[in-house]
């Protein structure tokens, strides 16, 4: 079954004044809001600049050129935040810090391992696997009295 198309009505000027400054104001929403801080590489703060999907592919250059002066671009779409333009430096300090961290958790658990593999850390693991419900019961209440 086609419904029949309804019979279009102009538009009023108002109204379309009303759309584009409904438009601005949610633009400016995210652009008069806190602005994005980042820490660069150095540990400054820098604000983040704000463009739009369609002003970072129209701009390019412009975001771009910000970035290599330091700075950091937010891309949004629809007023939400949707990606980050960073430049190379920065994102190989990022990826340098996570490998780091990595490293640093890697070397955490092995010496953990290792004081795990002692000859007192053995036995105190069968002890606590030979313990009956009662011995542990008491081992746990008198961990917790040590807490507080």
């Amino acid at each position: 079954m086609r419904t029949k198309p309804r019979p279009s009505k102009p538009i009023e000027r108002d109204t379309v004044r009303g759309a584009a400054a409904a438009r601005a104001t949610r633009r400016g929403r995210w652009e008069d809001a806190a602005p994005i801080a980042f820490r660069n590489r150095r540990g400054d703060r820098v604000d983040a600049s704000s463009f739009t999907a369609t002003e970072a592919k129209n701009e390019f250059g412009r975001a771009l050129d910000i970035v290599n002066g330091g700075g950091v671009v937010v891309i949004t779409k629809r007023d939400a935040p949707k990606a980050v333009l960073v430049s190379v430096e920065e994102f190989n300090a990022l990826a340098r810090t996570a490998e780091r961290t990595l490293d640093t958790l890697s070397n955490e658990f092995d010496a953990m391992l290792a004081r795990m593999q002692t000859r007192q850390a053995r036995a105190g693991m069968k002890a606590a696997f030979d313990a009956s419900p009662e011995r542990l019961g008491r081992a746990a209440v008198a961990a917790a009295r040590k807490r507080g």
